[in-house]
């Protein structure tokens, strides 16, 4: 496998964007100047709508729209309906337009009490959009999914084996990874002929908070409230907002499409800069 592969490229032009994306956050879409943000990277203007037009398919003002307030605003408007109606229209996740494609099941509820004693995770990590991903593999389906920048994936497989530390980690070669990290980040290989199959571990309160995440449509959002609502529960927003920090499938669980009330881009457990690349790229999927 070489850095020209779709995944590597996108990868290394990350290390640029992350960048990019702190600068162009710090103040509103009317007030940034990309000509001097693009001198600060030792680029040009028209190398820096290049690096985002390959990333995302966006331009760098495009992308910086995406990460305002007025576009979460509009993101929540739009959806505050939504999530209610996929449910009653029973769309599948395999029917909704540029997403993936995702099967899913819960584990037993055995395995979580149990802190996943009795059970073999197979763990990798591969190049993403959004910097190193951390794959995590049982023989069920994708259990975990997790994000770090170059160097510290130790820290992120810690992060994550706490979760269930009982169960048996074993370290899984490359061409084992490599066919889930394309699966889940290249929108050429998302098909329902291949989805994306996933095991979700947690309490039957954070499987269900999860579970209703796969109904969020990329270029949407929704709110912790608005979960809860659905939920049969317009109280347990804090309790959502909790599960939602505990999702071990990010990405593939899109837990970064929910925001505040008041349409704050909230915390992300993988980074905020990485939750706003996010969505800017699935702006780009969508536009």
């Amino acid at each position: 496998m070489n850095d020209m592969t779709p995944l590597y490229a996108q990868a290394n032009d990350y290390k640029l964007i992350k960048q990019v994306i702190e600068e162009i956050s710090k103040r509103p879409a009317d007030e940034h100047n990309l000509d001097r943000i693009a001198a600060d990277l030792g680029l040009n203007t028209r190398q820096l709508t290049a690096l985002f037009k390959r990333w995302a398919g966006l331009t760098p003002k495009a992308f910086s729209h995406c990460v305002t307030l007025n576009r979460a605003r509009q993101m929540l408007k739009d959806n505050m309906s939504l999530l209610d109606t996929s449910y009653e229209l029973g769309l599948s996740s395999a029917a909704r337009l540029y997403d993936l494609f995702v099967t899913h099941d819960a584990m037993p509820p055995g395995i979580y009490r149990a802190k996943g004693e009795g059970l073999e995770i197979r763990y990798g990590f591969h190049p993403s959009p959004f910097g190193q991903a951390l794959i995590m593999l049982t023989e069920y389906g994708l259990a975990g999914q997790a994000f770090c920048d170059v160097g510290e994936e130790k820290e992120a497989l810690a992060d994550m084996t706490k979760r269930w530390p009982k169960a048996k980690y074993v370290q899984a070669q490359p061409d084992e990874i490599r066919p889930w990290a394309e699966k889940i980040f290249d929108p050429t290989r998302w098909n329902a002929e291949e989805p994306v199959r996933i095991v979700m571990i947690g309490t039957d309160f954070e499987v269900r908070v999860w579970q209703t995440l796969l109904h969020i449509k990329p270029g949407q959002a929704t709110s912790y409230g608005d979960i809860a609502a659905h939920l049969g529960n317009p109280k347990a927003a804090r309790a959502v907002g909790a599960a939602v920090g505990r999702n071990p499938i990010s990405f593939v669980v899109p837990c970064h499409r929910v925001i505040g009330k008041n349409a704050k881009l909230t915390g992300y457990h993988w980074g905020l800069t990485r939750k706003q690349a996010i969505l800017g790229w699935e702006a780009g999927l969508t536009a």
